[in-house]
C-alpha cells in the first residue's frame, strides 16, 4: 500500500517539507520514493502540490498521512471517501474566568 506523508529537509531549527509518495510500512527517511508530489514550508504556510499528480495517486489507493490530508483540502483535491480525515482539535481552556475578556471592565476615572 502507498502512502502520502511528508519528507523532512531543510537545516536544523528550520524543517521544510517535501510530499512523498511511498510504500506505507517504509519510514518516511529511509524507505523508496515512487514520486514527489508537492513542497510544504510551515514557517510561510506554503504548499506546492502538483494536483493532477496527487489525485492519480490518490484515486489508486494511497493514503495521505493526516497533515498532509489537510494541506491537501486546503489546495482544493477533492479526497475519496476512504480517506481517514483527522478529527478538529477542541482545546479546553483552562481557567476561562481569568481571562482578560472576562474581566470586569474598569472605569474611566474622572
Amino acid at each position: 500500500m502507498l502512502a502520502i506523508r511528508l519528507q523532512r529537509l531543510g537545516r536544523k531549527g528550520y524543517p521544510v517539507y517535501r510530499l512523498a509518495v511511498q510504500e506505507a510500512h517504509r519510514h518516511p527517511s529511509s524507505g523508496r520514493v515512487v514520486s514527489y508530489v508537492g513542497s510544504y514550508n510551515p514557517h510561510t504556510k506554503e504548499a506546492k502540490i502538483e494536483k493532477e499528480l496527487a489525485e492519480k495517486y490518490l484515486y489508486n489507493g494511497a493514503q495521505p498521512t493526516p497533515r498532509v490530508a489537510l494541506l491537501l483540502e486546503k489546495a482544493g483535491i477533492e479526497l475519496p471517501k476512504w480517506v481517514k480525515k483527522p478529527a478538529p482539535k477542541n482545546r479546553a481552556i483552562k481557567n476561562v474566568e481569568k481571562l482578560r475578556k472576562n474581566q470586569p471592565k474598569e472605569e474611566a476615572e474622572a
